[in-house]
């Protein structure tokens, strides 16, 4: 992208902007996740546990520095709404246990997903200080800060910030007294490998910054360049692989063992409709009832004086799908494709010419997007696991009778 575009777009869009535009779009994503969830008849609220162009320039480069004062004040709002206690206590409480609860203290799903939706916006953090930059005193909206010194490594700090929170939440979970598995561990190390990218990252950029002025070849023949890629490949395919198989419960990367398959374990759902059904949610009274699936066959056995049916569901899913069948191929295949595009946008070094790029401005909202769509699909699967747990429960004292099988991920080892 040539400077003459660049400056365009920092005319008509300055970064502070694009900042509160991802963070109100972000906003507006989880409102639609919400919303959504309860017009499907998912108990988002159990599962969480919660009770334009700029036309004062008129296209004109000088003027930009000259109205920076817009952006500023529009910050000072934000940050003003963020802070008064109107509505906003859980947010608040939230934030304080992600920042700064003990070792000790217990992780809420809230609270994991809340970080979660964090780490998507981690570029948007380093963006925040860059802001801050530009609408200081000698700081200009056109062009980025110069990155010189100490300063250089404070963007690719920030940016991990997202990344540490949830990483702490996975060593809190892991010496949790209830916790017997090493998931925890596993999911650690999927944050973890988010900082060799980050920081490679930002050390490419130093050099990148040595060998423009010396005319030498960068890309891929600078070792560091080489490992920033094969870190940025671990890092995507293995959070891929995590969100299909752990934050969704899906099976299509799933190992599974043929006794796993095979096993019967009786499971009954709470009362009310089916779990197909879009007009109650599957987290009710706990009145045990029996869930039908339309699209599925199914088998039965008789244990212990009960009957056990066994369903059999697509490749790939799992036999409690609340949403139609079409979603889950078409979120799996733009949850890859925008994995891989993040790993790229978490790389200072590949835009650091200018931070008016539009490619970069479309991943962040691309990346605003996919956690969007992650939200439905992780929120659905927890509904299902704590239904489906609740439900085994009951079932150990119930009276035998007809129950749908649900397969547990328990035999998971991951679990």
């Amino acid at each position: 992208m040539d400077l003459g575009d660049a400056i365009s777009l920092s005319t008509s869009f300055p970064l502070p902007f694009r900042v509160l535009f991802l963070i109100g779009l972000g906003i507006l994503g989880w409102a639609t996740n919400l919303h959504g969830l309860h017009l499907l008849g998912i108990d988002a609220g159990s599962a969480l546990e919660l009770h334009s162009r700029s036309l004062a320039t008129h296209s004109n480069t000088m003027l930009v520095d000259t109205f920076k004062y817009i952006p500023a004040l529009s910050s000072l709002g934000v940050l003003t709404t963020l802070i008064c206690p109107f509505e906003l206590d859980l947010f608040l409480q939230s934030a304080a246990r992600c920042l700064f609860s003990s070792m000790d203290s217990p992780v809420y799903f809230s609270d994991v997903v809340f970080a979660d939706v964090f780490t998507s916006f981690a570029k948007v953090l380093g963006d925040v200080w860059l802001s801050l930059c530009m609408l200081l005193p000698g700081g200009s909206l056109l062009s980025p800060p110069p990155l010189d010194g100490l300063s250089q490594w404070i963007l690719p700090t920030l940016m991990s910030l997202p990344y540490i929170i949830r990483f702490r939440q996975c060593l809190i979970e892991h010496q949790s007294p209830t916790n017997t598995s090493k998931r925890p561990l596993w999911n650690a190390l999927k944050y973890a490998s988010s900082f060799p990218v980050i920081f490679l990252s930002a050390a490419q950029r130093n050099k990148r910054r040595v060998n423009w002025l010396t005319r030498e070849p960068w890309h891929g023949e600078h070792p560091l360049f080489r490992l920033w890629l094969l870190a940025a490949a671990v890092n995507s395919l293995y959070s891929f692989w995590w969100d299909l198989t752990n934050d969704w419960g899906l099976d299509l990367l799933k190992p599974r063992s043929a006794e796993s398959r095979s096993n019967p374990r009786p499971v009954v759902l709470p009362s009310g409709p089916s779990l197909h059904s879009k007009t109650s949610s599957i987290a009710g009274p706990p009145d045990a009832h029996i869930v039908t699936q339309s699209h599925s066959s199914s088998s039965h056995q008789v244990i212990g004086g009960a009957i056990y049916r066994q369903q059999s569901y697509p490749y790939g899913l799992r036999s409690v799908l609340l949403y139609p069948l079409l979603v889950y191929p078409l979120v799996m295949f733009f949850n890859l494709v925008l994995r891989m595009t993040w790993s790229i946008k978490l790389s200072s070094h590949l835009h650091s010419q200018s931070e008016g790029s539009a490619l970069i401005l479309w991943l962040e909202v691309a990346e605003v997007l996919r956690r969007w769509m992650w939200v439905f699909i992780r929120v659905e699967w927890e509904v299902a696991k704590n239904a489906q747990h609740k439900s085994h429960n009951m079932s150990i004292n119930a009276a035998p009778e007809e129950v749908e099988l649900i397969p547990s991920n328990r035999s998971d080892p991951m679990y």
